[in-house]
This record gives structure tokens, sequence and C-alpha cells, in this order.
């Protein structure tokens, strides 16, 4: 640290004094990271060994800068020693403002800003300081190419699904990996790609967003950054801001370069799996590996995302292995216990929620319903009358198929036939919406029991396992309790 001193005192003509650890706050994988101050002078310094990526971080910072971009300036630097001095930012990040500023999916209009102002500078970074960049710098990799993609999937292959033991055909997955792989190389891949585009490298300095952590830069396709914001594991954004956030990016690059909102939405989904499927690779490898359990917390998130996916995107190519072993990972028990594994309850709440499926505080009580219509619609027995009704008679029937007739919507093999149903996925994208809608206004009207029902032909099946898609689509929604009730499983006619 003896050097992080040396330069402190060389920059800025007075001695800082003993350097303090902020690697915490600030993250960095491997680097040892420390606030050096002197009087009211402060700056940050970083002690890393790996010598290219220290060379990646300083000339891509210079060159941000001269492009008027909100890097940190580079004061002084001795990379003999793997050191550098870098501008002090401060210490909150966009994660935890935005942790802040929020409860539960209702988010504080002065984090939504900031993520719009963040939204709004990406574009600058990969097309207008993209275009004169050199890339011969970047490492380790100077695109992000059919061997940076084969890295990231086989991360997740082997510290995710392997350690979590989701079991899987390797043939298989690697086909869909190579099918994959393909149709993320046919996007316009002549960007800047900042690669780890999230929002704890993102430090907000009186109200303006300031970048750090850009070392694994590298060319590529505009989708992959803003996916990595919007689908930010613990971020845990809600669809509608997500959406929102998405169109103002899209403006903000027809800034710059001519862009069509349905060329660039073709590749956009296939590059949130992508970075989803890097998430969950480091997340293995830190929590299952390296049993740091303090990674495993975001999993549950990330598994909320990809639940999400599943039912409301259908992507241009057929990945049905990948698509068979996601169905696996929700319907994990190793995995949906690792919210509780992870962090002693309470410590967090918001992954409290989503490990236990309900908020046991809430104001408004949602009981959900499965029915036969043989039998009539469920009685409410809140004395309201009842609320929206959902007929699933339109859907596939697995209770025409002998080796379903025993089973329920509740077990494995119904849930993931119905799961590769492309009219179920349809039918969830439009009655989910609707039911959110309900649950806002009646928070917003201070009600305290909406009940939703969903019938099929025998009760057994189809309502079943809509019902509890709806019930995991709303479990850890701040303010709210979920309750539900299968009829014809609990009373079956006689």
């Amino acid at each position: 640290m003896d050097v992080l001193q040396k330069l402190f005192e060389q920059h800025f003509h007075t001695p800082a004094g003993p350097p303090q650890p902020v690697s915490g706050k600030l993250g960095g994988s491997g680097r040892n990271i420390f606030r050096l101050t002197s009087d009211k002078i402060s700056a940050i310094g970083i002690l890393y060994n790996v010598r290219e990526e220290n060379i990646a971080f300083l000339e891509f910072s210079r060159h941000f800068r001269r492009h008027g971009l909100p890097v940190p300036e580079i004061y002084a630097e001795d990379l003999s020693q793997h050191a550098y001095l870098e501008e002090d930012l401060g210490d909150t990040t966009l994660f935890e403002f935005l942790s802040n500023h929020r409860a539960g999916e209702n988010i504080a209009p002065q984090a939504v800003e900031a993520y719009r102002k963040v939204v709004a500078e990406l574009p600058r970074f990969q097309i207008e300081a993209g275009r004169d960049l050199n890339y011969k710098v970047c490492y380790p990799r100077g695109s992000f190419d059919r061997q940076s993609i084969a890295w990231d999937l086989n991360y997740f292959k082997y510290y995710f699904l392997r350690l979590a033991g989701i079991a899987f055909n390797e043939q298989a997955l690697e086909d869909d990996f190579d099918c994959l792989t393909t149709f993320l190389l046919s996007a316009d891949c002549d960007y800047f790609l900042y690669r780890d585009f999230q929002s704890r490298n993102i430090l907000l300095k009186e109200s303006q967003p300031f970048f750090v952590d850009y070392q694994g830069g590298r060319r590529g396709a505009l989708q992959y950054d803003i996916a990595s914001l919007l689908y930010d594991a613990k971020a845990d954004l809600p669809p509608g801001l997500r959406q929102q956030l998405l169109d103002l990016y899209i403006d903000k690059v027809g800034d710059y370069i001519p862009v069509k909102r349905d060329a660039f939405l073709h590749h956009f989904y296939a590059y949130v799996y992508v970075r989803i499927l890097q998430a969950l690779g480091a997340y293995g490898f830190r929590g299952f590996y390296e049993r740091k359990a303090h990674f495993l917390q975001s999993v549950p998130y990330a598994l909320k995302n990809l639940r999400w996916l599943l039912h409301n995107v259908k992507l241009p190519i057929e990945l049905p292995t990948l698509t068979e072993a996601f169905i696996s990972m929700l319907a994990s028990e190793k995995l949906q216990s690792l919210a509780s594994e992870a962090a002693p309850p309470g410590n967090s709440p918001a992954l409290e929620a989503l490990k236990s499926g309900a908020s046991k505080s809430g104001d408004l009580t949602v009981q959900i319903w499965s029915f036969s219509y043989h039998r009539g619609w469920p009685k409410d027995e809140s004395g309201n009358g009842g609320g929206p009704v959902f007929d699933g008679r339109l859907l596939p029937n697995p209770g025409r198929e002998e080796r379903f007739k025993t089973l329920s919507g509740k077990d494995a093999p119904v849930i993931d036939y119905l799961n590769q149903q492309q009219s179920v996925h349809q039918f969830l994208a439009h009655a989910l919406p609707l039911v959110d809608a309900h649950v806002s206004n009646y928070q917003e009207r201070g009600f305290k029991h909406l009940m939703v029902s969903f019938g099929c032909t025998g009760g057994q099946h189809r309502s079943v396992y809509l019902a509890e898609q709806l019930a995991k689509h709303l479990r850890g929604r701040s303010g709210v309790d979920v309750v539900v009730r299968h009829r014809e499983l609990e009373t079956p006619a006689q």
C-alpha cells in the first residue's frame, strides 16, 4: 500500500493517511480498493496484479473522459507495481439508491429518474465513444465473439446446472448453445460492449451518474448492456419500469444511429437470456463452488426473471433442452431454499418473500382459487361477491392423456407439459397484467380482499397450474398476502 500513498503525495503534493479498504462498497473481482485522504482531498487507490486489465481500464477511462463521459479521472499510475490512483466518486451506488427509495415494486420518482439518466448515457459509451476506441487493449477478448459466449454458457453449465443438481442431456444442451450463439452473433456487433453494466457499477454523486468497472469492455451488440441493467437480478425492477426504460433507451440510440424497434427487439431477449446465464454461472461459482453463501442470495431473483421470460417472451429460435433446464430450475426445491440458506430470516425481506412465497403482513389478501366448472364458481367467503374469473378450458388439457390422469397441476410432469404450450404463455401474458391492475387499484383504495379464480373442466390440471402461476407471480409483492385454494383437490366430487 506504500505505492498508493506515494502516488497520492506525488499528485496532490501532500501526504495521505493510511489507506482504508472500500472494496465492499465498490466491488471489482480480485481488486483491492482503498480510499486515501488528506484534509479535504480524497482519492481511490487500486491494487490489482492483472496488468492487461489495468491497461484496459486506464486507457478506456482516458478515452471516455476525452468524449466528456462521466467516468473517474485517472490521477496517477505505476503499472510496474500494479497500482493506480483515480477520482473518488463516493460510495452511493445506483443499487443502494434504488434500495433506499423503494417499497417492494413501488419505486420512488427520484430512483426512476436516476435510472433514466443512466439509460440516456449508455448509447454515448456504446456508439459515440465506441467509434474510435482502441479495441486492441481489450482483455481477455477484443469482442463478444463465439469464444466469449462459449465461456459464459459453459460457466453456467458447469458451475450452476451441475452444482445445483439440474439434470440435462449434455449434447442436446450444447446443440442449443450453438443455436443461441449463432443467433446472438447475427445481430450488429460493432459497438462498445461495457460487459458488466449493472447497478453496482454505477455511482451517484450529487444526483448525477458516474460509471466504473468497464475494464472488461469489448466490441459487441447494443442489446447486451441494456439487458444487463434491466435484468440485474437483485435490483428486481418491475416489468413496467423495465419496459419504460427499454423504450427510452431505443429512443436515445436513435439520436446516434438509425434504429428500427422491431429489429432491435428481434435479438434483445436472447441477450437477456445469455446475460442471466452468465450471472447464474457467477453465482454458482462464488456460492456453490467457493461457498460464499451471500452470492446465492441473487439466485431467486434470477429465477424470477427466468419465470417472467418463459411466460412473456417467445424467442425467434427454439431451445428445447435449455428451456427444459429452466423449468427444472424453477421446480427445484434446492434452488427455492437458497434464500433462507444464504441469509438469516429478516435480513432481506424481499428475498425472504421470494422464498416463502408470501408477505405475512400485507394489507391486501389475494385469495386464488382453482375450480371445476361442473361444480360452479367458488363462493367468495369474504362477502365481497368475488373477483376476476378466468376460463382455462381453451388451453390444451393434460387430463386427456393417460399419463397425467392421476396427477394435478402442482406435479412436475403436468407443469412441464403446460410450460411447453405457447397458448399457455399467451394466456398468462394477458391474465397476469389484468390481475396486477386489480391489485394496484385495490391497494390504492385500501381494500383488504381480492378473489381471483381459474376454472377448467375438472379443476385438477389447468386451473390448478394457472392458480399456482399467479401465486408465484404475486408472492413477494409489497403489501400483499397470497392464499391459494384448490377446491377440487381439497374436496373432490363424490
